[in-house]
Protein backbone atom coordinates (compact mmCIF):
# COMPACT_ATOMS: atom_id res chain seq x y z
CA UNK A 1 0.00 0.00 0.00
CA UNK A 2 1.01 3.39 -0.75
CA UNK A 3 1.90 5.41 1.93
CA UNK A 4 -0.29 9.18 2.67
CA UNK A 5 3.01 10.73 1.76
CA UNK A 6 4.40 9.07 -1.05
CA UNK A 7 0.88 9.69 -2.83
CA UNK A 8 0.42 13.60 -1.97
CA UNK A 9 4.17 14.02 -2.81
CA UNK A 10 2.94 12.14 -6.53
CA UNK A 11 0.32 14.44 -6.31
CA UNK A 12 1.85 17.61 -5.90
CA UNK A 13 4.26 16.57 -8.41
CA UNK A 14 1.63 16.10 -11.03
CA UNK A 15 0.07 19.22 -9.91
CA UNK A 16 3.54 21.16 -10.92
CA UNK A 17 4.05 19.70 -14.04
CA UNK A 18 0.71 20.68 -15.22
CA UNK A 19 1.20 23.75 -14.09
CA UNK A 20 4.45 24.17 -15.67
CA UNK A 21 3.13 23.16 -19.13
CA UNK A 22 0.37 25.53 -18.88
CA UNK A 23 2.66 28.96 -18.13
CA UNK A 24 4.30 30.36 -20.91
CA UNK A 25 8.39 30.85 -20.66
CA UNK A 26 9.88 33.16 -22.68
CA UNK A 27 12.30 32.36 -25.36
CA UNK A 28 15.47 34.50 -23.76
CA UNK A 29 16.22 36.56 -20.77
CA UNK A 30 17.16 39.57 -22.29
CA UNK A 31 14.58 42.62 -21.23
CA UNK A 32 11.61 43.80 -23.55
CA UNK A 33 12.47 46.13 -25.97
CA UNK A 34 10.22 49.45 -26.11
CA UNK A 35 8.93 49.89 -29.21
CA UNK A 36 6.44 52.66 -30.76
CA UNK A 37 3.81 53.08 -33.57
CA UNK A 38 5.11 55.01 -36.15
CA UNK A 39 1.86 57.32 -37.15
CA UNK A 40 2.91 57.14 -40.96
CA UNK A 41 4.68 54.55 -43.02
CA UNK A 42 4.58 52.61 -46.60
CA UNK A 43 5.26 48.91 -47.03
CA UNK A 44 5.64 46.92 -50.20
CA UNK A 45 5.14 43.27 -49.32
CA UNK A 46 4.24 39.67 -50.52
CA UNK A 47 1.04 38.11 -48.51
CA UNK A 48 -0.55 34.58 -48.90
CA UNK A 49 -3.91 34.33 -47.05
CA UNK A 50 -6.12 31.03 -46.16
CA UNK A 51 -9.20 30.57 -44.28
CA UNK A 52 -9.04 26.76 -44.26
CA UNK A 53 -10.98 26.00 -47.67
CA UNK A 54 -9.84 28.94 -49.97
CA UNK A 55 -6.27 30.40 -50.33
CA UNK A 56 -5.02 33.44 -52.00
CA UNK A 57 -1.25 35.00 -52.79
CA UNK A 58 0.06 38.25 -54.02
CA UNK A 59 1.78 41.34 -53.40
CA UNK A 60 0.76 44.22 -51.34
CA UNK A 61 1.88 48.01 -50.87
CA UNK A 62 0.24 49.68 -48.14
CA UNK A 63 0.50 53.72 -47.39
CA UNK A 64 -0.75 54.44 -43.45
CA UNK A 65 -0.98 57.52 -42.52
CA UNK A 66 -3.02 58.94 -39.32
CA UNK A 67 -6.01 60.04 -41.62
CA UNK A 68 -6.26 56.97 -43.82
CA UNK A 69 -4.60 54.12 -45.51
CA UNK A 70 -4.26 52.92 -48.96
CA UNK A 71 -3.78 49.30 -50.40
CA UNK A 72 -2.69 48.34 -53.68
CA UNK A 73 -3.38 44.35 -54.47
CA UNK A 74 -0.74 43.50 -57.28
CA UNK A 75 -0.84 40.39 -58.92
CA UNK A 76 2.13 37.99 -58.48
CA UNK A 77 3.75 39.39 -62.03
CA UNK A 78 3.20 42.97 -60.83
CA UNK A 79 -0.18 44.00 -62.30
CA UNK A 80 -2.76 46.29 -60.01
CA UNK A 81 -5.64 44.49 -58.94
CA UNK A 82 -7.33 46.81 -56.93
CA UNK A 83 -6.53 49.53 -54.49
CA UNK A 84 -8.78 50.47 -51.44
CA UNK A 85 -8.77 53.72 -49.43
CA UNK A 86 -10.39 54.65 -46.52
CA UNK A 87 -10.01 58.34 -44.66
CA UNK A 88 -12.91 60.36 -42.83
CA UNK A 89 -14.84 60.15 -45.45
CA UNK A 90 -15.30 56.83 -45.96
CA UNK A 91 -14.06 54.11 -47.94
CA UNK A 92 -13.67 53.09 -51.47
CA UNK A 93 -12.30 50.16 -53.79
CA UNK A 94 -11.81 50.23 -56.84
CA UNK A 95 -10.91 47.22 -59.22
CA UNK A 96 -8.68 47.20 -62.67
CA UNK A 97 -11.72 46.40 -64.51
CA UNK A 98 -12.92 50.03 -63.21
CA UNK A 99 -15.84 48.63 -60.53
CA UNK A 100 -15.90 50.74 -57.71
CA UNK A 101 -17.61 50.30 -54.38
CA UNK A 102 -17.87 52.81 -51.64
CA UNK A 103 -18.91 52.26 -47.84
CA UNK A 104 -18.29 53.78 -45.04
CA UNK A 105 -15.11 51.71 -43.58
CA UNK A 106 -12.62 49.66 -45.28
CA UNK A 107 -13.69 46.42 -42.85
CA UNK A 108 -16.73 46.63 -45.42
CA UNK A 109 -14.67 46.20 -48.59
CA UNK A 110 -12.25 43.83 -47.53
CA UNK A 111 -14.24 40.57 -48.55
CA UNK A 112 -14.99 41.89 -51.95
CA UNK A 113 -11.07 42.68 -52.19
CA UNK A 114 -10.13 39.32 -50.54
CA UNK A 115 -13.38 36.71 -50.02
CA UNK A 116 -10.82 34.89 -47.38
CA UNK A 117 -11.41 38.01 -45.52
CA UNK A 118 -15.19 37.73 -45.04
CA UNK A 119 -16.07 35.42 -42.12
CA UNK A 120 -12.24 36.35 -40.60
CA UNK A 121 -13.37 39.43 -38.34
CA UNK A 122 -9.53 40.60 -39.30
CA UNK A 123 -9.08 43.87 -37.06
CA UNK A 124 -7.83 46.06 -39.38
CA UNK A 125 -7.50 48.93 -36.96
CA UNK A 126 -4.66 46.83 -35.01
CA UNK A 127 -3.03 46.16 -38.64
CA UNK A 128 -0.37 48.93 -38.10
CA UNK A 129 0.90 48.29 -34.63
CA UNK A 130 1.05 44.64 -35.40
CA UNK A 131 2.71 45.07 -38.65
CA UNK A 132 5.68 47.60 -36.77
CA UNK A 133 5.69 44.61 -33.55
CA UNK A 134 4.63 47.11 -31.69
CA UNK A 135 1.77 45.27 -29.40
CA UNK A 136 -1.32 47.40 -28.22
CA UNK A 137 -1.34 47.99 -24.07
CA UNK A 138 -4.10 45.39 -24.18
CA UNK A 139 -2.31 42.43 -26.05
CA UNK A 140 -0.18 40.21 -24.23
CA UNK A 141 3.56 39.79 -25.67
CA UNK A 142 4.19 35.72 -24.57
CA UNK A 143 7.69 35.76 -26.06
CA UNK A 144 10.75 37.90 -26.79
CA UNK A 145 13.65 37.08 -29.52
CA UNK A 146 16.95 37.42 -28.38
CA UNK A 147 17.08 40.94 -28.62
CA UNK A 148 14.06 41.53 -26.58
CA UNK A 149 11.32 41.94 -29.78
CA UNK A 150 8.13 40.60 -29.71
CA UNK A 151 8.36 37.11 -31.21
CA UNK A 152 4.87 36.09 -29.98
CA UNK A 153 1.81 38.43 -29.61
CA UNK A 154 -1.53 37.25 -28.56
CA UNK A 155 -4.16 40.24 -29.29
CA UNK A 156 -7.96 40.21 -29.01
CA UNK A 157 -8.04 35.98 -29.48
CA UNK A 158 -5.64 36.73 -32.77
CA UNK A 159 -2.13 34.90 -32.66
CA UNK A 160 1.10 37.17 -34.52
CA UNK A 161 4.11 35.41 -34.90
CA UNK A 162 7.12 37.18 -35.91
CA UNK A 163 10.01 34.89 -37.82
CA UNK A 164 12.35 37.63 -38.96
CA UNK A 165 13.33 41.10 -38.71
CA UNK A 166 14.84 43.69 -40.76
CA UNK A 167 18.12 43.66 -39.14
CA UNK A 168 19.18 43.18 -35.89
CA UNK A 169 19.30 46.33 -34.48
CA UNK A 170 16.26 46.51 -31.54
CA UNK A 171 14.50 49.05 -33.39
CA UNK A 172 14.22 46.74 -36.78
CA UNK A 173 10.69 46.52 -38.18
CA UNK A 174 9.55 42.99 -39.00
CA UNK A 175 10.17 41.32 -42.95
CA UNK A 176 8.11 38.12 -41.98
CA UNK A 177 5.14 37.33 -39.76
CA UNK A 178 2.31 35.35 -39.67
CA UNK A 179 -1.56 36.48 -38.11
CA UNK A 180 -3.71 33.54 -37.50
CA UNK A 181 -6.57 32.71 -35.39
CA UNK A 182 -8.68 29.36 -36.04
CA UNK A 183 -8.14 28.50 -39.78
CA UNK A 184 -7.95 31.29 -40.90
CA UNK A 185 -3.79 32.51 -41.64
CA UNK A 186 -2.44 35.69 -43.19
CA UNK A 187 1.83 35.04 -43.69
CA UNK A 188 3.33 38.66 -44.22
CA UNK A 189 6.69 39.08 -46.26
CA UNK A 190 7.46 42.59 -45.91
CA UNK A 191 10.34 43.37 -48.61
CA UNK A 192 10.77 47.15 -48.05
CA UNK A 193 9.63 49.47 -45.14
CA UNK A 194 9.56 53.57 -46.70
CA UNK A 195 9.07 56.12 -44.17
CA UNK A 196 6.51 59.05 -44.72
CA UNK A 197 4.93 62.12 -43.37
Amino acid sequence: MISRTIFARAVMAAALCLLAACRVLPTSNVDAVVRTEQAAFALESRFAVSDGEHAANAKLEWRHARDGNQWTLLSPFGQIVARLEDGPAGAALQLADGKRWHATTAAELLPALLPELADAGLPHERLPRWVQAAPHAEAEVRTLDDIGRPALVIDRGWRIEYFAYASDDPAALPQRLDISRGEFRLRLIIDAWHTTQ
